[in-house]
Parts: C-alpha cells; sequence; structure tokens
C-alpha cells in the first residue's frame, strides 16, 4: 500500500466507514493482514484531556473513548491513592509516566547537585509507576545548549542514568530514554550506543515517532533501536509546515496527515517485534469531540 492509498484508507476507519472483505483473494488478503497487525494498546497523555471534569470522570471519558490508558506527568500532582481510585473506579490502566523535571534540571547539568535533584526526582518517579500498576518511566537524557557542549552532555548523562540502575532494580520498573529537540543524540546509531553503553536490561529508549521526522525518519531509528524500544509516543509532523510557517508549526497537523509514513512505520516494528506493548499519543489537548477523532485516527495506524 502506497502513501496515497493508505491516507485513503486510513480516513475511511477513522471516521468509522468499514466495508466487509469479499469472498476469494479480497478475503484471504484481509485475514494475512489481521494476522500480521501488531496488537497494540492505546494510551493518550493526562494533559491532552482538555474536558471541565473530576480526575475520575476523565479517566471515564479515555476510556469511554477507546483508550486503554492514561500517561500522567511525575512526580503525580494527584495522591497516589486518588490515581489508584480512579484507575478502579475508571477502568482505565496507568502503564506509564513521564518525569517532569528532567527538561527544567537535566540529567547532564554541569551541577551536581541539579543532577542529583533530577536523579532524586525520577527515582520517585520509578516508585509512582510501580505503585500505579505500570512499568516505565520516560526520561530525557540530557540537553545540550550554548553552555553545556556535548562532551559534557553526554559524559554528564551517562554517569547520572547509571547512577539511576539501583533504583531501577529496586523497583523493577523501567526507564525509557526520549528523543526530543534537545540537540543531544540526534542519530539512531548514537542513541544504541548510549543505552548500550548504560549497559542494563530495564534502560532503553522511548521512542517518539514524531519528535524525529524534523531531522530523520522514524523506521531508520526503530531498524537500528529495535529491542532497545520500550515504549512508544505517536505524533504527526510536516516538514512543509515547519520550513513555511516555523519549526514548531510542523506539528500543528492531525495523525495521518503529516510525514509520516505510517504503513511503513508499523512494519518497521512487526520487523523488530516490537514488544512495549503500547502507543501512546502525546498531542495537543482538546474536548471529547477531538479526543474521539484522535481516537480514530490511532485505531486507524494500529490496523495496518
Amino acid at each position: 500500500m502506497d502513501r496515497k492509498e493508505f491516507i485513503t484508507t486510513a480516513s475511511l476507519l477513522a471516521g468509522g466507514a468499514m466495508i466487509a472483505p469479499t469472498l476469494g483473494n479480497a478475503g484471504l488478503l484481509a485475514k494475512r493482514q489481521a494476522d500480521n497487525t501488531l496488537k497494540l494498546k492505546k494510551g493518550v497523555s493526562f494533559y491532552m484531556i482538555e474536558e471541565d471534569l473530576s480526575l475520575v470522570d476523565k479517566c471515564k471519558l479515555a476510556k469511554d473513548l477507546g483508550f486503554d490508558g492514561v500517561e500522567f506527568n511525575s512526580p503525580v500532582d494527584f495522591s497516589v491513592d486518588e490515581l489508584l481510585n480512579a484507575r478502579e473506579k475508571s477502568g482505565i490502566e496507568i502503564p506509564s509516566v513521564v518525569n517532569k523535571d528532567h527538561w527544567s534540571k537535566p540529567l547532564s547539568d554541569p551541577d551536581p547537585s541539579v543532577r542529583q535533584f533530577i536523579i532524586d526526582s525520577v527515582a520517585k518517579s520509578l516508585e509512582e509507576v510501580m505503585a500505579l500498576g505500570g512499568d516505565t518511566v520516560l526520561v530525557v537524557p540530557g540537553v545540550v545548549n550554548e553552555k553545556v557542549s556535548y562532551a559534557v552532555a553526554y559524559r554528564n548523562a551517562l554517569d547520572s542514568v547509571r547512577k539511576l540502575i539501583p533504583h531501577v532494580e529496586k523497583t523493577g520498573m523501567k526507564i525509557g530514554l526520549e528523543n526530543v529537540w534537545n540537540n543531544f543524540i540526534l542519530s539512531p546509531v548514537e542513541a544504541a550506543r548510549f543505552v548500550d553503553e548504560v549497559d542494563h536490561p530495564l534502560i532503553g529508549w522511548y521512542f517518539d515517532i514524531g519528535n524525529i521526522l524534523r531531522y530523520g525518519w522514524p523506521e531508520h531509528w526503530i531498524e537500528v533501536l529495535n529491542k532497545r524500544i520500550v515504549k512508544l509516543h505517536a505524533k504527526e509532523f510536516s516538514r512543509e509546515k515547519m520550513n513555511n510557517e516555523g519549526l514548531r508549526a510542523g506539528f500543528d497537523v492531525d495523525l495521518l496527515t503529516g510525514d509520516n509514513n505510517w504503513p511503513v512505520v508499523m512494519q518497521a516494528l512487526r520487523d523488530i517485534d516490537y514488544q512495549g506493548g503500547w502507543l501512546t499519543v502525546e498531542l495537543g489537548a482538546g474536548d471529547r469531540d477531538y479526543l474521539q477523532k484522535v481516537s480514530g485516527q490511532v485505531d486507524a495506524i494500529l490496523s495496518l
């Protein structure tokens, strides 16, 4: 299926139009495609739910719209008991959390006290996700800027992640290092090397499919990172909008309408036998109609 054909087909699926397979070759093809589909659960970032609702009702809304899990920022703004109550009453899962301190106080910071702060923060996130029944904490490994050189960031980030190993082993939880626009770890080969240098089975990569389109192709990263990928974020991105309207404008497109070649991406995930179990959307916030549209779009992607 080429890109144009896929977008047409995916739009029909996302809108709820389903055509029953005909008998004969078409039926066999449909069965073969179904057998080859990745069995992934759908996650949604909690901050995307822009409705004036309680915690419990936001989780119920996500569940009602077809999402299997909600991802929270951590250390969480709610108590663990509140989140467990919301999980029980809604039936939603909490498979992962995103550490919320790793950008302002990065693991690569030249100041040892800043690095210790974020190590302690990630350790708390590991404890929280364990208590919530999840298994992964997303962490940005480091930030390079005018005042922090690449060499310093790499050395400090590697040392800080290694210092998290005792906390990983204590909780049995995973750390997923994510690719963001941080001027750091800019190729899949380097990303794989960084994880291999950490050298721990519970520390891998939380791969963001949309973030990478600024300077690469997600299928290339998936091929190289392979079994190191522990979780996936789904975003869309348009290089044309980036070039014509500004860097971050590239994100201002719906899923299925940007530069992700989703059939190729999903095939790459099948090729590496991705075992992370989840595809979590991390997009702009909106109301239930918007979230319903996003849920349908993810269904179309997962149907490939």
